[in-house]
């Protein structure tokens, strides 16, 4: 996100605020912010004295405001961080009288996860004016991908679209589990390097040839013997491979090639855009709407609600997820 980079770029200009709340649903950018203030903002021999981590679930508004108010010991400013602050969810808006006068040797950093403020409310209009009101919103699954190749391309490393959507599809969008799975790529590949699905598969223990993204492929170009062995890959790996996420993954596919028969420009560009996907991507679903007309697709949406129905023990007694799977390929391929 360009806001976390500007917030980090403004302190190493030496542009620090006295008050950082950073919130919202993804607590990357979050840690992130929080752990360059806690690394940088004071030199080492000045911690012990003047840099205090608090945590919301045990400590309230009045003690960290009586924290800020003193001033520091041999240093410029103190720094204060309270981890967990959306365990003061209760009790936050009395910080608006703190957030309208902060005092000016102090940097106070709110870490508060998973949650937002009000902003009808007066401590989120006081945050804009006197502080960094920070807001770090979940990015969408369609929208990971293009976010891993940008930061190793800020590291000085490429990846293959199809390496990309691997990660996306293993991991999700948990962000701070990503990064931690690019460092490790990183801390054994040189600077430079492109990483493929190859280097994943390795190091990662994603299989490169087994996975959803190959079967969603497969499927889309009705190659039958592939999409059956894929899908008996799962049935063996059913930990590695829960039915959910392939019943989900195979859900948004094919609700994007029907949405790909709607489309009136069906320009290689207003493809990509409208379907959310990586210009790599769009030749598969053109091909896949060529093999699923639209009558086809609405029939595939409805067997997939009703494995999913199975999958959950409705009207499936004693039939494993990888059986289910395993039915629900003919009937799609048939």
């Amino acid at each position: 996100m360009e806001e976390a980079k500007e917030i980090v770029n403004n302190i190493q200009k030496g542009s620090v605020s006295p008050l950082y709340f950073l919130m919202g649903e993804e607590p990357y950018y979050i840690d992130r912010i929080s752990d360059f203030i806690a690394q940088n903002l004071l030199a080492e021999e000045e911690k012990g004295f003047n840099q205090i981590i608090m945590y919301g679930r045990d400590t309230n508004i009045d003690e960290i405001v009586s924290n800020a108010k003193r001033y520091p010991m041999m240093a410029e400013r103190q720094v204060i961080i309270v981890k967990e602050a959306q365990d003061l969810s209760r009790s936050i808006e009395k910080l608006v009288d703190y957030a309208e006068n902060p005092q000016p040797t102090t940097t106070l950093v709110f870490c508060y996860k998973y949650k937002s403020l009000d902003k009808r409310k007066k401590l989120s209009k006081v945050l804009k004016k006197s502080g960094i009101l920070f807001e770090s919103k979940r990015l969408y699954e369609n929208q990971v991908a293009d976010w891993i190749m940008k930061t190793l391309k800020a590291r000085n490393y490429t990846i293959s679209p199809k390496a990309a959507q691997m990660l996306v599809e293993f991991l999700g969008i948990d962000l701070g589990k990503i990064d931690n799975e690019l460092n490790k790529l990183q801390l054994i590949t040189p600077e430079g390097t492109q990483i493929t699905p190859e280097l994943i598969e390795q190091n990662i223990g994603i299989s490169k040839d087994f996975n959803n993204f190959e079967l969603r492929k497969a499927i889309g170009m009705r190659d039958s013997l592939k999409a059956h062995r894929i899908v008996n890959y799962f049935a063996q790996n059913p930990k590695d491979n829960p039915m959910v996420v392939t019943i989900s993954l195979l859900f948004s596919y094919f609700s994007q090639i029907m949405q790909y028969h709607g489309l009136p420009d069906k320009s290689k560009a207003n493809v990509a855009k409208q379907l959310k996907v990586h210009p790599y991507f769009v030749g598969d679903y053109i091909a896949a709407a060529k093999n699923y007309p639209m009558k086809k697709v609405s029939q595939v949406i409805g067997l997939l609600h009703e494995s999913d129905v199975k999958g959950k023990g409705v009207g499936a007694v004693n039939i494993s997820h990888g059986d289910l799977l395993k039915e629900l390929m003919v009937k799609i391929l048939n």
